[in-house]
């Protein structure tokens, strides 16, 4: 019984020592890392509202605010450890062999960084603009460091890693896109009356730019039938809607001139009306 209390007195008188050696170094280490975070999360604030003039790209941005925030709290915690008396110099050997290794385990995730970095930087598309690329297509909806999202018009999402894009032949639409509208007309039509009603019909529709000017021609004669061929530029929101309200404003217009389909179309509606 003697032993077993004069074990716990030494464990007694060891733990006073230590506390009395390491307590207040501690404690000023904790304070260190809580001054850490506060001071750290203070200048990454600073430094995000001064750098807003630059018009950097929101990842951009979000990284730089964020490695100014880890950059601070890490000379905090290294005043930490030195205050704890750590060596630091076999730490920072350990954290570069550990890094290595975790490097050769994600090497997809740090390429896939590595092209976020070079689609941000040297920006060959941006928010809003609607690309072709990696076989798929549709409006970017965000790009990160990692990935780049793109939308389709049936409200779907498309994400694409960024290591996919980077080095891809890519096709940029920006923020506007050009129909195609091709229609058929009978041989003795009036071309320059035909295409003049085209051309109205482009300008009076409020949703169609007129810059660039729309190019309206004859692309076509085949088997007795003439075609008229009209490609406009509309916005990206307005590009689902108005190839078919078009159509049928050229249409209608073109009828109220005379203006019909070649016969032989013509007898094909017939034939698909009539009773059997």
């Amino acid at each position: 019984m003697n032993s077993e209390f004069r074990m716990i007195d030494n464990l007694r008188q060891a733990f006073a020592t230590m506390s009395m050696e390491f307590g207040p170094k501690l404690l000023v280490a904790i304070v260190l890392l809580i001054a850490g975070r506060f001071v750290g999360k203070w200048i990454s604030e600073i430094a995000g509202r001064s750098v807003r003039r630059f018009h950097l790209e929101p990842p951009v941005h979000q990284l730089f605010v964020r490695g100014v925030n880890i950059t601070v709290f890490g000379l905090f915690a290294i005043m930490a450890l030195q205050n704890l008396g750590v060596q630091l110099l076999p730490l920072i050997a350990g954290l570069g062999v550990a890094g290595a290794g975790v490097a050769l385990a994600m090497q997809g995730v740090l390429s896939n960084l590595a092209a976020g970095f070079m689609i941000i930087f040297t920006k060959p598309f941006r928010v809003g603009d609607y690309i072709s690329v990696a076989g798929e297509e549709g409006q970017v909806a965000a790009i990160d460091l990692s990935n780049t999202i793109l939308s389709h018009r049936d409200l779907s999402r498309v994400v694409i890693p960024n290591r996919k894009i980077a080095g891809e032949i890519l096709h940029n639409y920006g923020r506007i896109r050009q129909l195609d509208i091709t229609l058929e007309v009978a041989p003795n039509t009036e071309l320059d009356v035909a295409l003049t009603t085209m051309s109205e019909v482009l300008r009076d529709n409020p949703r169609c730019l007129k810059e660039p000017a729309p190019p309206i021609a004859v692309t076509g004669f085949e088997k007795g039938v003439i075609a008229l061929s009209a490609k406009p530029w509309v916005d990206l929101a307005d590009y689902p809607a108005v190839a078919g309200e078009v159509r049928k404003a050229m249409v209608t217009a073109l009828r109220a001139r005379g203006i019909v389909a070649p016969a032989p179309i013509q007898a094909q509606i017939m034939e698909a009306k009539s009773p059997r």
